[in-house]
């Protein structure tokens, strides 16, 4: 069953300018700081506007495209291009902790004079200030998959997503289930900043919390941005993982990561592994009982519902603040079940 319920929300980078010597070197530096200057000025004067053919032009920007997850948001965005008539311009960070290149991209877009912006921010606090310039340029916000610390209705038009303290409260209740109760377990984290996992992580220390013979024995380390950093970080808490009982990791990379940390020490199996999301190899692990669980998302809908809320909006019809695509735990015994098989790659 599908819980649909109200969301909770909760090393950037200096681009390095070349030293270029003598006059012509400072003057091409002074322009472009009062470019800098200006260019905010010059996006609150511009209104967002269609192509000249009358279509709406859409600007989509994901975490990156390292992960599965992304793949199906992309299709459900363009499916709901397709459908309703309107320009998709889909482009990424090459990096899933690059918060000053996807700062660029809302700045280019925004620049560029698209209709509206459909964002997944990297950080919940690194985006305000670009989102809010957006706004003031109007060009409109609709924020998926991940939270934003800004005001609803006045930076941005709607969250659309994955009530995500309830994806991490589900998966530990799960995990805490298949202990029977008692235990010792392990949480990685994904990386600081990133709302959307921080408020899985603080739903399953919630849960686990509700058990009083289990108890969270590592909890401070952060996975990384991609599996082969998070796979490092397993590597380096081994002695930890082989004396827990049960493991939880909050996003694909970081479950990708220690399963393949976990296989290469030939302790797989030997720990209870509830992770999260799916991808092809995850739901490959599941299938054979090297994972247990997966708390698995809707990314085809959220990027469908989220361009969708866009248009709506720019067409003139209310949007519902807060748009929940649901979540649910899958286990082996039920991935196959109708209305669960659809969710999974």
């Amino acid at each position: 069953m599908t819980h649909m319920a109200p969301t909770t929300e909760s090393a950037q980078r200096n681009d390095l300018m070349p030293q270029t010597p003598g006059v012509a070197g400072r003057c091409g530096y002074l322009s472009l700081l009062l470019l800098a200057l200006l260019l905010p000025f010059s996006w609150g004067c511009n209104k967002s506007a269609p192509q000249s053919n009358g279509r709406l032009r859409i600007a989509v920007i994901p975490k990156s495209m390292s992960h599965v997850f992304w793949t199906s948001v992309e299709a459900g965005a363009k499916k709901a291009g397709e459908e309703l008539d309107v320009e998709i311009i889909w482009k990424a960070p090459i990096k899933e902790d690059d918060r000053a290149q996807q700062i660029e991209l809302v700045q280019q877009f925004v620049a560029d004079e698209v209709s509206g912006i459909v964002l997944a921010p990297l950080d919940s606090q690194a985006l305000v200030g670009p989102v809010k310039a957006s706004a003031q340029a109007g060009v409109p916000v609709v924020i998926i998959d991940s939270g934003l610390n800004a005001q609803q209705g006045t930076d941005y038009i709607s969250f659309v997503g994955t009530n995500n303290e309830l994806g991490g409260t589900l998966g530990g209740e799960k995990l805490a289930e298949i202990l029977g109760g008692k235990g010792d377990v392990v949480l990685l984290r994904y990386a600081e900043g990133s709302a959307s996992t921080t408020d899985r992580e603080r739903g399953f220390t919630n849960a686990i919390a509700q058990h009083p013979e289990i108890h969270i024995i590592s909890d401070n380390q952060y996975a990384g941005t991609t599996s082969g950093e998070a796979q490092d970080r397993a590597l380096n808490m081994m002695d930890a993982l082989k004396a827990a009982n049960g493991i939880f990791c909050p996003n694909e990379s970081s479950t990708d990561g220690m399963l393949q940390a976990l296989r290469k020490e030939g302790v797989i199996g030997n720990v209870k592994f509830v992770g999260f999301d799916a991808s092809p190899p995850l739901v490959e692990a599941l299938s054979k009982g090297e994972i247990d669980g997966l708390v698995v998302q809707n990314p085809y809908m959220m990027g469908y519902l989220g361009v969708k809320a866009m248009v709506d909006h720019l067409r003139g019809t209310t949007v519902e603040p807060v748009i929940d695509t649901g979540v649910n735990v899958v286990t082996r015994d039920i991935m196959n079940d109708p209305e669960i098989r659809p969710l999974l790659p």
